[in-house]
């Protein structure tokens, strides 16, 4: 992901200076201490210990500094850690009873970190957050943590070459989307015409947006039981190993990073799914120009039903062992506002968690932008239980047997659903 840098804007000093911190805390049986934390009102003071993962972590030390200056008896410590290696870290440190004040827990990691995160507020206001983001942070009708920003998935394509194949617009159903790919291995000269998700960690999560788009849920409404093995879901992984099937698709593509992006840029395979720091990591490594020569759409459909990506994110924790759950909570308080989101977005291109900062120009004047936004508006998150990762490991293995090892579906479903119903859902 590319980074932007762009601190100490006047509207994040702003925002910071508009905040009103109230009070009025909240209790509730959360099943860790139950009390909500409630805020004084002035400056936050002390020190604030925060851990980030990945880019985000890289780049939060220098964007905090506007809300360092409007409170100067406050000094944030952000200690960047890696993504592969953040779990097992956030794990020992809540055994030991050793938390940072702040935590970045990603969307579907709550499951197993809700028990030692505090409950959020009401002094932080969650009105304006994206309604499936906030419910990833939900346990028992209590909110362990806030929203910092969320993400989704759509297509990435070449729009100069789809031209070259015979399509002046981008198909929004299943059927346009395959002979889109096979027009741009006849036509454009294209090796493979997209690049799908073949096995490995977090395969069959990545496909899904297919199997929701034709009406399929991994669960029921309550999330009380599975529902993998259903015509809906059948349909659309065999929909999607017709790609491969067909040699639309390369069953054993390169996995290491970037090479997707590599591949679109070369032309060599000019869709592929992914999310939005994709746009400025394809302007840079495509060079002067390359911005009109791609272009991003949203998941296309089969008849009847309804593009629906994949959406997740991170949130931002305060645990349960903080040292300075006050200035903690004024922290994340102060990254919640609208005008810091979209500063936000401006320094690591993520996508803001309160619907108001989407009206920003920052957001609404780049139409690749505003197909996230787009997007966001139908969407599905992973299931919020503890078993979910050992189910959803049993699925990658299940859909590489089949996209690799010419397993049918029907047969991998129904390992999967035994498989799923004897792991049970954690409740």
């Amino acid at each position: 992901m590319m980074i932007r840098r762009r601190f100490a804007t006047a509207a994040a000093v702003a925002a910071v200076s508009a905040l009103v911190l109230t009070g009025c805390g909240r209790s509730a049986d959360t099943g860790a201490s139950g009390e909500a934390t409630e805020l004084t009102d002035g400056e936050a003071t002390g020190t604030i210990t925060v851990w980030a993962q990945g880019t985000e972590g890289e780049a939060l030390q220098d964007f905090v500094k506007p809300f360092e200056e409007a409170n100067p008896d406050v000094t944030v410590e952000v200690t960047a850690i890696p993504w592969d290696s953040a779990q097992n870290k956030y794990q020992t440190a809540i055994a030991g009873g050793t938390t940072p004040d702040i935590g970045m827990l990603g969307s579907d990691w709550m499951p197993g970190f809700a028990s030692a995160t505090a409950a959020v507020p009401d002094a932080i206001d969650t009105s304006d957050i994206f309604p499936f983001a906030l419910e990833s942070t939900e346990f028992d009708g209590v909110n362990r943590a806030v929203p910092w920003y969320v993400e989704t998935r759509v297509i990435f394509y070449r729009t100069d070459l789809m031209k070259q194949a015979g399509f002046e617009t981008f198909p929004t159903d299943w059927d346009g989307l395959k002979a889109l790919a096979a027009a741009y291995k006849e036509k454009a000269g294209a090796e493979f015409g997209i690049t799908l998700p073949s096995g490995g960690w977090n395969a069959f999560l990545s496909n899904l947006p297919f199997a929701w788009s034709d009406g399929a849920s991994v669960m029921n409404d309550d999330q009380t039981a599975w529902t993998i093995d259903t015509p809906e879901m059948a349909e659309s992984l065999n929909y999607l190993n017709s790609f491969f099937e067909e040699g639309l698709a390369d069953s054993s593509p390169d996995t290491e990073a970037g090479s997707a992006s590599a591949d679109l840029v070369s032309g060599a395979v000019p869709m592929f799914i992914s999310g939005p720091w994709d746009i400025p990591g394809l302007e840079a490594t495509g060079g002067e120009g390359f911005a009109e020569k791609f272009g991003v759409a949203q998941i296309p459909a089969p008849p009847g039903g309804e593009s629906t990506s994949f959406a997740a994110g991170a949130n931002l924790a305060v645990f349960e062992k903080a040292e300075n759950p006050d200035a903690a909570w004024k922290l994340i308080q102060w990254l919640s506002q609208p005008d810091v989101q979209v500063d936000w977005f401006e320094t690591v291109n993520d996508l803001p968690a309160q619907k108001s900062a989407w009206e920003d120009p920052a957001l609404t004047d780049d139409p690749r932008v505003a197909v996230f936004g787009d997007q966001l508006q139908s969407v599905n998150i992973a299931p919020t239980l503890t078993t979910w990762t050992q189910v959803s490991a049993a699925a990658d293995t299940q859909i590489e047997q089949v996209f690799r090892g010419g397993k049918s579906v029907e047969e991998a479903l129904a390992e999967l659903q035994s498989a799923a119903d004897s792991l049970g859902t954690g409740r």
